[in-house]
């Protein structure tokens, strides 16, 4: 999964997941104006297992993850030709070694678009669980943590967050996501003994999702069960 090469960057032309916009308008007598991308919303879903008091993540290679730790540590060019040549349609990435795939690998909570008009959010929610992390949970299991924005500076997606108990009789195949939609998932576990410091581990990557939601379970279900979060 992290075997990352024949990278070339290229420009974006058309879409079916972003579409750039510029916006003008008028704030307190001061026109301005805006660039921003249209979205689709997304559900994510913190899941844990009560057979083995583990957490249910994934973790998966993000190209946009993967580009920025290269811009980030990439020589500086001597001029801008470098650039200009990088820029170019179907030019290959250069300004030495590329960084080790690793670099581009995060650790999420199980997620996906809101793209099915015909599906509520937590059915949406239910098919990925299912498709990313092998569990099969009812629809009436989810429970629904909250809703927040996200990219407020670039795209102001909306995400809905769910909470879901599994035990392993809920495991019915092994997840890894839709091979036909391009995912190739990876279904970590991480005990629950160990959930804060992961989640305030920099050197592990992960998303805020992540982070918020470990730190829901410990306000809001550590106490009912009586269980520590090793805080």
């Amino acid at each position: 999964m992290e075997q990352i090469n024949d990278i070339q960057v290229v420009p974006c032309t058309s879409s079916n997941y972003l579409k750039p916009f510029r916006v003008h308008y008028s704030q307190n007598g001061t026109k301005k104006s805006w660039d921003f991308m249209r979205t689709h919303d997304s559900v994510s879903v913190l899941i844990f297992n009560t057979t083995s008091h583990c957490f249910v993540l994934v973790k998966q290679f993000r190209p946009a993850v993967y580009m920025c730790e290269w811009e980030r540590t990439k020589p500086k060019a001597p001029d801008s030709s470098e650039q200009v040549a990088e820029e170019k349609e179907g030019a290959a990435v250069g300004g030495g070694e590329t960084p080790p795939g690793s670099v581009g690998m995060t650790y999420e909570l199980c997620a996906g678009l809101v793209d099915k008009a015909d599906l509520s959010l937590e059915e949406i929610a239910r098919q990925e669980v299912l498709e990313e992390c092998g569990y099969d949970v009812p629809v009436a299991k989810l429970r629904r943590i909250t809703s927040y924005r996200s990219g407020v500076g670039v795209t102001g997606a909306k995400q809905t967050m769910f909470y879901a108990e599994v035990s392993d009789e809920n495991c019915v195949g092994e997840g890894g996501g839709e091979p036909q939609e391009g995912e190739l998932i990876e279904v970590v576990k991480v005990p629950l003994h160990e959930a804060m410091t992961f989640a305030y581990d920099e050197s592990i990557p992960k998303t805020m999702g992540v982070i918020f939601s470990f730190i829901w379970f410990h306000n809001n279900m550590s106490p009912k069960y009586k269980i520590s979060t090793n805080v």
